[in-house]
């Protein structure tokens, strides 16, 4: 199509609605964005509305238009991913109430009782994912024994992007990606009725949307969607998969051998995950982590999550902020960061064991205990502050190792993105974790990036997903940083204790639970 060289990624986040513009080469030309509001409740919901999302999505849109002069003339197509799991119901007339998002844990109870079913590991055989109260089967499961009217007017279950692409085409569909991980089977892209059934919502079936590949399928952006975007009908939309492979593809998860590559997020939470084809995944016998598909034939992600990453350096900077402000020095978070490095530098390797679950809601990655908390193992009266820094960082890398070895062999080469690939005291650690180099990718907005490259393969802008790589990814990607040897023998040494003692510390996390219950606390 002359004059269009654009191609716009749409990425709505569960905090900020992005639209992005990159030419037809994978160059970023402009971004815009507005923040998302979602509200929490004391009964574990989290809910948001879901008109207000699409408004806020055709403003990021219309925000973008402002910066990207011909912007509607000039598109070629675009496409969306968004935030993952929860439900977006949709009836005749539009939404029935707001969306469960994935933070709502409303489903806890019927989750257990799920598990606990005798059909539960022949469900996660099928999908390759763990039963989650963050998941839409899971919570369509308790809807339908606790407030069924919501399912009853209901005409359609959708996931955030089904939602703004329904918006933006007029066509209700789901993506390969969330479908086989909620209700099918990773392995042929499609709804499994023995997962359905094993949820219980075999007699909800009719809510389950069809399934399109946004890789080889487009609709037209609506006359109303044009209004409302100034993009122009009849432009070609693509339907992303799910955020988080959309932002491993973005950052580098597939490298054309499979298996050998992963890509870990390590910011507030870690995310980790590896390219492998659908005939080698590794399914552990705890029944943990994820399946999820790449836009690639026969080629999906397995996926172990940590709830609290970086979080634990918030914590562990926190104290010492704290304590300089009692004593009248005031410092902020940011110079506390800068002095990572030099504290790392004066403390030794592989002393101390640090258990990084410092989240409230325990930990779900490799295993599943909501009891779990942060620890130190191994403290003596020699330790001081940089040893403490130095052991939270090091609990990181060991959870990521722990994350991989539960999907099989450790990888050969990590992609690092978010905020821990900024500091390089902290690569090195992760890298040694793994014993693996460590590659960092040079694209901002990769979640964006990896849905605008499923629509420069839908429209022929590249023959296939491979192709777009090579030209997206690859040439953003750093130099290899390889792992120092003294590290790797330091954290060989290290990973059996931190793995002995978050088994053994499992009655100790159950004693905690019981004493906070009985006094009321919730930390």
């Amino acid at each position: 199509m002359p004059g269009r060289d654009i191609l716009i990624g749409i990425d709505a986040g569960t905090s900020v609605i992005k639209a992005v513009a990159f030419d037809l080469s994978g160059g970023q030309i402009a971004a815009a964005s507005v923040p998302n509001r979602y509200h929490s409740g004391a009964d574990g919901s989290a809910t948001q509305p879901l008109r207000q999302t699409w408004d806020d999505c055709a403003a990021a849109l219309r925000g973008l238009g402002a910066k990207v002069e011909g912007l509607a003339a000039r598109t070629a197509a675009l496409s969306v991913t968004a935030q993952g799991d929860g439900t977006w119901l949709v009836g005749k007339g539009g939404p029935v109430g707001d969306a469960w998002l994935w933070l709502d844990a409303r489903a806890a109870p019927t989750v257990a009782r799920l598990a606990a079913g005798p059909a539960n590991r022949a469900r996660f055989e099928a999908t390759g994912t763990g039963l989650n109260t963050c998941q839409q089967g899971s919570q369509m499961a308790h809807m339908d024994a606790h407030a069924p009217a919501l399912l009853d007017g209901a005409e359609v279950a959708l996931h955030c992007k089904d939602w703004l692409y329904l918006n933006l085409t007029g066509v209700r569909a789901t993506d390969p990606s969330e479908a086989s991980f909620t209700f099918g089977n990773f392995r042929s892209r499609q709804y499994d009725d023995a997962v359905i059934d094993a949820l219980g919502l075999s007699h909800r079936r009719a809510l389950l949307p069809p399934i399109i590949d946004g890789t080889q399928v487009t609709h037209p952006l609506t006359d109303d969607a044009a209004r409302q975007t100034g993009l122009l009908a009849g432009t070609p939309v693509a339907l992303g998969y799910v955020d988080m492979v959309m932002t491993a593809l973005g950052a580098g998860v597939y490298g054309g051998a499979a298996g050998d590559v992963a890509c870990s997020t390590v910011g507030s939470t870690g995310v980790h995950l590896r390219a492998v084809r659908a005939g080698d995944v590794h399914l552990n016998d705890e029944g943990t982590g994820y399946v999820i598909c790449l836009p690639i034939p026969g080629i999906v992600t397995q996926v172990q999550t940590n709830m609290a990453a970086t979080l634990n350096l918030d914590w562990v900077l926190g104290i010492a902020a704290g304590i300089m402000s009692d004593m009248g020095q005031s410092v902020t978070h940011r110079d506390l960061v800068a002095h990572i490095e030099g504290w790392l530098a004066q403390s030794a390797p592989g002393q101390i064991v640090y258990q990084p679950y410092i989240s409230d809601a325990g930990e779900r990655g490799p295993f599943v205990n909501a009891d779990a908390r942060a620890g130190f193992v191994g403290l003596s009266a020699g330790h001081r502050y940089p040893d403490l820094i130095r052991a939270v960082a090091e609990g990181l890398g060991m959870a990521m190792r722990d994350c991989y070895a539960a999907m099989g062999p450790l990888p050969s080469e990590l992609r690092l993105t978010g905020g821990a690939a900024r500091s390089r005291g902290l690569r090195a650690i992760l890298s040694a974790s793994l014993n693996a180099p460590v590659r960092v990718s040079d694209r901002d907005e990769a979640g964006a990036a990896g849905a605008a490259m499923m629509a420069a393969v839908a429209i022929g802008a590249y023959p296939d997903m491979e192709s777009c790589i090579a030209e997206w990814v690859t040439p953003l990607l750093g130099r290899p940083e390889e792992p120092d040897p003294a590290l790797v023998a330091a954290y060989d040494a290290l990973f059996p204790a931190f793995t002995a003692s978050r088994r053994a510390l499992v009655p100790a996390w159950d004693a905690l639970a019981a004493a906070r219950s009985l006094k009321g606390q919730s930390l």
